[in-house]
């Protein structure tokens, strides 16, 4: 059964670069450490237990599955949810349509040397960055997540994932499969768009159409294909604060305030 987000992914050239810019906009940022499969992250993880996931390369990955979407332009280019059934959740979606790899041992080795072992089932092809990846830890969850909670800019946790889409059926042939329930039909007139929003856990997913022949949704996808276009954040703060974009590299991310 699906938990909630577990963290989305923003892919960056230069890891110390972005980590550095992510601490001038308020945010406690904790070095990750390094995959065997060439990449690095860094990490700012939240009290809701979500966390923001930095990743760069030091090495050429051509194989790795966010190496390609780098050479377009640094983003918010995935998003990857809990599951507490890793096998059971990966045949629904597949059941589904999703076009989703087995169940496959990843790891990471900390800065103080620990080994971080999980399972993760990919979504892959058209279907990456629009259906989630899976993820089912093997070591302890809270030791693959900083401790650090506190930022100064008030960020809670993740309250909403965005992502584009050309169309909304099959969206919601995936998750009323998975979750059991249809998605609440939505509109943003800002984004000239319209879709659907599915809430899992204390967080939601939201993806959106253009239903307006100027909306931004349609340059995005010529761009970068359906793909995660924006993330919302909790405030602990009743006030919303605005992020500095040129700090973002490439993300649209937004802080809310508390409702």
């Amino acid at each position: 059964m699906l938990q909630g987000i577990d963290h989305i992914v923003i892919v960056v050239k230069d890891l110390q670069a972005a980590a550095d810019d992510y601490r001038q906009l308020g945010f406690n940022v904790v070095s990750g450490g390094r995959h065997p499969v060439g990449s690095h992250n860094a990490l700012i993880s939240f009290a809701d237990g979500s966390y923001l996931e930095i990743i760069a390369f030091y090495r050429d990955a051509i194989d790795h599955r966010w190496w390609e979407p780098l050479q377009k332009g640094e983003r918010l280019v995935d998003y990857c949810m809990q599951t507490g059934d890793l096998s059971g959740d990966t045949q629904k979606f597949r059941k589904a349509g999703v076009a989703i790899n087995d169940p496959v041992p990843w790891s990471r080795t900390r800065p103080d040397g620990f080994e971080l072992k999980w399972i993760l089932s990919l979504a892959t092809g058209s279907h990456r960055g629009v259906a989630p990846f899976l993820i089912q830890d093997v070591t302890p969850r809270q030791e693959r997540i900083p401790q650090q909670f506190e930022h100064k800019n008030g960020a809670a946790g993740i309250d909403t994932v965005t992502i584009a889409v050309g169309e909304l059926s099959q969206i919601g042939r995936w998750y009323n499969a998975v979750l059991g329930k249809k998605g609440e039909p939505i509109a943003r007139r800002e984004l000239g768009a319209e879709g659907l929003r599915f809430p899992v856990g204390c967080q939601n997913i939201e993806f959106l159409m253009p239903s307006d022949p100027s909306s931004p949704l349609i340059n995005w996808m010529r761009t970068y294909g359906p793909s995660p276009y924006a993330a919302t954040l909790r405030s602990s703060s009743f006030a919303p604060k605005i992020l500095d974009q040129r700090l973002l590299h490439g993300v649209d991310l937004r802080l809310e305030g508390s409702k």
